[in-house]
């Protein structure tokens, strides 16, 4: 680790050292710094560019070089234990048996390039625009062989050209006017795929998801955003979302931009599923006006058979808000008969809930089908969080204090899907809303994990069912007197909750439980007072998505 900061640092001091291109006037331009990057800016905007979207990039790097550090240390390790005519060793990341058809190399031609002293990752950003992306990995990530800069539009080429001209990272960034679609296809077929492929594109990334899984290496990154939030996460097009994304999201719910991150998901997972290939994510955010998710692409017909279980659909009531999910496949543990485990695949039992909420009494909406599997890879995230801190500084990246913060969250979600508010749930029932670490208290004195989520604030993510949810909700406000029934319409949904008698609880939790602190709320409380930045706030007058070019 130690060597390689050393080259990490040579990389930056050479970069950092070359003079820019004489032959340019800069003067013609505005110059946009970001990174170690400078673009140069035309007044007539005929190019793409968001400043909002640092974060964005920053994240981009520091990920890029986490997972340049966890697969090459994989890849020796692979290549020590096969020389040593031992087993292969667990993957880094997921600790999987290694196949013994996978190539030792990234690159795919048989050569051992996973060495120190050579630089081999290849990369498409596949809609580059002024190419200020590619130019940053250029200059800032170590061991980058070759970067394609690929856009449609001759003008952002043009002015691709030109920012690496000034640049000077010409012998490592291409320029190229291509359909993106047709690029990866041909890299594909000529054998000239990519270890890293970057797709940022204006609105949905749906119609290059294909292209991209046949042009990624084994083992290869790819880096997903997808800007279409009205459809991903909005409740105006649901015939569009199931369209570009195979599923539909949890309209007007809270947790509504977890179901974007899980169709988005779902969309990758089944593309991959066609060519025998899974996915694993490492790293799915909501930010802001987009999603972005960093998922591992390898071959593995064996994992490809869990899609099925790793898929759900979920039924949300239109009243109370409540959610229930259904795995779409059964996964099994057996034994035959010689005394050998194996996984047995099956029909899953569903639905789990009926057509009207059991709380109170409201119509259920289904949503999905969706990735229904963890959204982060902990061990990615903390390599990613150890290069934020001891290699990256707010000089350069300016976004480094909110990578720490979202990321940091991130790593602490549990892994049960979507969340709730409490501040919805007390307008349901009509009382104060309680503070947060006395919800998560309760949850925790009846058995049940809890924490934050990234994507919303004031959000909970658990592990309970909803009888648990609805029970200490309920418990709080009638023991604390907080709210009448008797002065409620009977037709609200508030007044059926406080009044259905189903929602008693088990005798257990009945003994159980207390809203006095536990180690729940008492590890919920560590996080929320981090001195961490957390969310965006708006930093521009009229900030937020651009329009895009003419």
């Amino acid at each position: 680790m130690f060597r390689a900061n050393i080259q990490n640092v040579k990389h930056k001091l050479s970069q950092s050292t070359r003079p820019c291109n004489p032959s340019i006037n800069v003067a013609d331009y505005q110059i946009v710094a970001e990174g170690n990057a400078e673009i140069l800016f035309p007044e007539k905007k005929a190019v793409f560019y968001n400043p909002i979207q640092q974060f964005n990039r920053d994240l981009s790097v520091t990920c890029i070089k986490a997972w340049d550090n966890l697969h090459s240390n994989s890849k020796q390790i692979e290549r020590s234990s096969l020389n040593t005519t031992s087993k292969p060793s667990s993957n880094e990341l997921d600790n999987e048996p290694t196949s013994k058809k996978r190539k030792l190399s990234f690159s795919g031609s048989g050569d051992e390039q996973v060495k120190e002293s050579k630089h081999y990752i290849k990369v498409l950003e596949a809609l580059s625009a002024t190419g200020l992306r590619a130019i940053r990995y250029a200059r800032e990530i170590p061991n980058i062989k070759e970067i394609v800069a690929n856009d449609l539009l001759a003008a952002a080429v043009e002015s691709i050209q030109r920012n690496v001209d000034h640049n000077n990272v010409s012998e490592l960034v291409k320029p190229n006017q291509d359909d993106a679609n047709v690029l990866m296809y041909r890299s594909k077929s000529m054998g000239q795929k990519f270890h890293v492929i970057d797709l940022d594109p204006y609105g949905t990334a749906a119609p290059f998801i294909d292209a991209s899984m046949q042009a990624i290496e084994e083992d290869g990154l790819m880096l997903v955003t997808c800007t279409d939030l009205s459809v991903l996460a909005g409740n105006g097009y649901p015939e569009k979302c199931f369209a570009l994304y195979g599923g539909v999201n949890m309209a007007g719910h809270e947790a509504t931009h977890e179901s974007a991150l899980r169709l988005v998901l779902h969309l990758l997972g089944q593309s991959a599923a066609k060519y025998k290939k899974c996915i694993e994510p490492l790293l799915s955010l909501s930010i802001d006006f987009y999603v972005r998710v960093f998922i591992r692409v390898k071959t593995s017909p064996t994992q490809v058979k869990n899609l099925q279980y790793n898929t759900m659909v979920g039924y949300v009531c239109s009243g109370c808000g409540s959610y229930h999910t259904q795995r779409m496949g059964k996964k099994s543990q057996r034994e035959s008969k010689k005394g050998k485990s194996f996984v047995k695949y099956s029909l899953a039992k569903g639905p789990p809930v009926d057509r009207y909420c059991s709380f109170c009494n409201s119509v259920h909406h289904v949503v999905g089908p969706m990735y229904g599997g963890p959204l982060h890879n902990r061990k990615f995230i903390e390599e990613v969080l150890r290069i934020n801190e001891h290699e990256h500084n707010d000089e350069i990246y300016h976004t480094r204090k909110r990578i720490e913060g979202m990321l940091t969250l991130a790593l602490n979600e549990i892994e049960a899907p979507f969340y709730f508010s409490p501040t919805f749930l007390s307008s349901i029932l009509k009382f104060q809303v309680p503070p947060l670490k006395t919800v998560v208290a309760g949850l925790g004195s009846l058995g049940f994990k809890s924490s934050l989520t990234h994507a919303k604030p004031s959000s909970i993510k658990t592990d309970a069912p909803w009888d648990a949810i609805w029970y200490i909700m309920k418990k709080y406000c009638l023991d604390k007197k907080l709210c009448d029934p008797k002065n409620m319409n009977n037709n609200v949904v508030g007044y059926k909750i406080l009044n259905n008698e189903s929602i008693v609880g088990t005798e257990e939790w009945q003994q159980k439980l207390s809203f006095e602190p536990n180690e729940q709320s008492g590890e919920f409380e560590r996080l929320r007072k981090l001195k961490i930045v957390r969310y965006q706030e708006n930093p521009t007058k009229f900030w937020g998505p651009k329009a895009r070019p003419q």
